[in-house]
């Protein structure tokens, strides 16, 4: 029976008290680590821990520039919360929009130079805080572990819900 269809006569499957405690910990570490990050990108470059994300993601793209809808999916946020992102970081000179070349209902967000820097100048800090609170409090085999716990996860929720990604991507941007 597919994980969406509820029988109504079956008992709820209750965790086990080590169930329970490992989600609660994993929980527990993933509200605590995002605000961990976000504090120390405000403070040492007046970043949010989104913003940093996109401009790393931009980053890694030919002539830094992605398509709005596409950055979204792939940053996990609503279009309209990128755009507002976007014009942020614009009137800053982080960011710039333009029309796609290819097709000019959409639009292009590109990396500025003066972005990358602040990018480039941001990322030993953010990278020796993420080593410090994550890396660093793992061994290489927990390290392992985890990740392939995480890529596990991630491959369920995709599976269970292949809708989601048209939340980040619907319309054009």
């Amino acid at each position: 029976m597919p994980a969406a269809e509820k029988d109504e006569t079956a008992e709820p499957r209750w965790l086990t008290a080590d169930q329970l405690a490992a989600w609660r910990a994993f929980m527990h570490m993933t509200q605590l680590l995002p605000t961990a990050l976000e504090f120390q990108l405000q403070q040492d470059s007046r970043l949010s821990f989104l913003e940093y994300y996109v401009l790393a993601l931009l980053s890694e793209q030919p002539e830094h520039r992605m398509r709005m809808s596409a950055l979204a999916g792939q940053a996990d946020a609503e279009l309209s919360r990128l755009s507002h992102l976007v014009s942020r970081l614009e009137k800053r000179g982080i960011l710039r929009r333009e029309p796609d070349p290819e097709d000019g209902r959409y639009t292009h967000v590109i990396l500025t130079g003066a972005g990358y820097e602040h990018l480039v100048a941001a990322a030993p800090s953010h990278v020796a805080r993420v080593r410090e609170l994550f890396v660093e409090a793992l061994d290489p085999e927990e390290l392992r572990v985890l990740h392939r716990c995480a890529e596990k996860v991630v491959a369920r929720i995709e599976e269970a819900a292949p809708e989601r990604g048209g939340k980040a991507t619907a319309g054009r941007g």
